[in-house]
């Protein structure tokens, strides 16, 4: 009995000096990993534009500098409703006062003001995935001057309405991209692609088409250009075996 006892105990002895050896030889060896970085990009057509613009009536009298814009304001809607815009993508602002006082002078010396106008400005937006109707008018729409009102217009704003679906496809296309790449580094060096052990997304931008623009570290987002490019980069990390 002492023998079978002296035998277990040598085994177990054994066991344990083999696992111990493996646990040791596996911390000090510990498996390699690659990081890699790939690209994603799509050209697309903006489907929404944005366009503002305002005009102004100037008149010692409040009430009739109101009446003036007023009559302004139903000229500026007529025009853009005969040009083909919905009325319901049009929205006119609230109306901004401003005192016009002319600066009085004594000796050089500055005396203070006094009233001379009241300035109403009246401001715009046309919002409409009708890029080309809206675009056609924002150049053409120096033809108010003939009705008598002095329309100042922005340069219209480009937007994309798909750009969550957008962003999800550019990043499987940027996560492919860096499979690949890890792929072929670990087969170059005479290895296999492991598991993945961690992804992550750089910053999406968006820039014009052939525009030279340059990105940003918080992400570029233009809105100058109808036609752009979104990109993004993933950054991921696999086991090499």
């Amino acid at each position: 009995m002492k023998y079978i006892s002296a035998i277990i105990f040598s085994i177990a002895i054994v066991l344990a000096a083999y696992f111990l050896g493996n646990a040791y030889i596996e911390r000090a060896t510990p498996k390699g990993s690659i990081s890699v970085t790939g690209s994603g990009s799509e050209n697309f057509t903006s489907d929404l534009i944005v366009w503002e613009g305002q005009f102004n009536a100037v008149n010692p009298d409040l009430k009739q500098a109101y009446e003036d814009l007023d009559a302004d304001k139903e000229t500026v809607r007529g025009y853009l409703s005969e040009k083909g815009i919905a009325p319901e993508n049009i929205v006119f602002n609230s109306v901004q006062t401003n005192e016009q006082r002319d600066n009085q002078y004594q000796n050089g010396n500055y005396v203070g003001s006094i009233f001379r106008a009241y300035e109403l400005v009246q401001s715009v937006k046309i919002e409409s995935t009708n890029v080309e109707l809206i675009e056609n008018v924002s150049r053409e729409i120096t033809e108010l001057l003939n009705s008598g009102v002095q329309f100042n217009s922005t340069p219209p704003r480009y937007y994309y309405t798909k750009i969550a679906d957008l962003k999800i496809e550019m990043i499987s296309k940027a996560t492919e991209d860096a499979r690949v790449r890890a792929e072929k580094i670990a087969e170059n060096s005479g290895g296999s692609l492991g598991e993945l052990h961690s992804a992550n997304m750089g910053v999406f931008q968006i820039t014009g088409q052939n525009s030279g623009e340059d990105y940003s570290w918080s992400g570029a987002y233009n809105t100058q250009d109808k036609k752009k490019t979104a990109s993004i980069t993933m950054r991921l990390e696999y086991e090499i075996k």
